[in-house]
């Protein structure tokens, strides 16, 4: 193995930067040559692929977003788009492939590690909606973004008595919402793994009008949907002036947290250290305090639920 290969690949995640750089310095340091595809899987298909250097990744590690760009691409999945793909690594002469993205992009990985070609995985979504990890990379960041957010939204909701629904990112995942209702105090939260009685939460609202309580947060994972019809419903039921707010793509960006900056570092490093131990074939994540690495397939087939503990929790406090 002479030449490691990096790419980006769907939705962009607070942190990867701090990966890729720990992918070009740590083969660097130990003598191999990094090559960075830029826009993922659509920039190999089109071989859209640079060497990368030590300057290369200067200044990086607190950016959002992807200094590779990335892109969806469902050419990928198609066998032509595929081995023209696997083609275009050939000619650039890349030995091995570190891909980070989510489940979508670890499948491109796992096709690739199949067909013989080394490649490992980092866990890069804000969803953290990867069962074998405790967290992804960014995860931590727009958990942040929220909980930032609520506070903003509780100063108005207080000065002015109002309800405010919540929608944050999570489609089939509510971890951002059970996260961040907990850690910013919401009084509901509301996600896809489980569902949700209106009238207990109009109940918990009403109660906490009656001690003098200045304001109420709904949490909504986006998997769940429809928060103007939520509004509406608990405006009919409560008779509270209830607000609407969508935070939408603020969530994905924004400067990585140190824990994302470190996690994105430390799996970067790992990644080259598996290439360099010929493990491949691997999705890399964090238990505890400790690097992982499993078969992508045996990481991608696990089923994610949410963490039943921090929900009730959640549901306690919010009396």
């Amino acid at each position: 193995m002479k030449k490691i290969g990096v790419l980006t690949s769907g939705g962009d995640a607070p942190g990867m930067n701090a990966a890729i750089r720990a992918v070009v310095r740590t083969g660097i340091y130990h003598g191999f040559e990094v090559a960075g595809t830029y826009r993922g899987y659509q920039g190999l298909i089109e071989g859209d692929i640079e060497e990368l250097k030590i300057s290369s990744v200067g200044d990086i590690i607190h950016r959002g977003g992807t200094m590779l760009r990335t892109a969806r691409c469902p050419d990928f999945a198609s066998d032509e788009g595929f081995n023209k793909g696997l083609q275009m690594i050939k000619m650039f002469k890349v030995d091995s492939l570190v891909v980070i993205g989510g489940d979508g992009s670890f499948n491109g990985a796992r096709r690739l590690s199949e067909a013989g070609f080394p490649t490992v995985g980092i866990p890069g979504t804000i969803d953290n909606d990867l069962a074998y990890t405790d967290y992804t990379l960014g995860f931590d960041t727009a958990l942040t973004t929220v909980v930032n957010a609520i506070g903003n939204i509780r100063d108005t909701s207080s000065s002015h008595g109002t309800v405010n629904v919540i929608e944050v990112m999570g489609r089939d995942c509510g971890d951002i919402a059970l996260y961040g209702g907990l850690a910013g105090g919401a009084e509901a939260v509301i996600i896809p793994e489980i569902s949700t009685d209106v009238d207990e939460l109009c109940r918990t609202i009403i109660r906490g009008k009656k001690r003098g309580k200045l304001h109420s947060i709904i949490l909504l994972a986006e998997g769940v949907g429809k928060p103007y019809e939520l509004a509406e419903l608990i405006k009919q039921k409560t008779s509270s002036d209830v607000k609407v707010s969508v935070i939408g793509y603020l969530q994905r960006g924004g400067t990585p947290t140190p824990n994302d900056r470190i996690l994105g570092s430390r799996m970067g490093a790992h990644a080259v250290d598996l290439l360099m131990q010929g493990k491949y074939g691997r999705a890399i994540g964090i238990k505890g305090n400790d690097m992982i690495d499993m078969p992508f397939k045996d990481a991608l087939s696990m089923k994610k639920d949410y963490d039943k503990r921090i929900y009730e929790l959640a549901r306690i406090l919010a009396i």
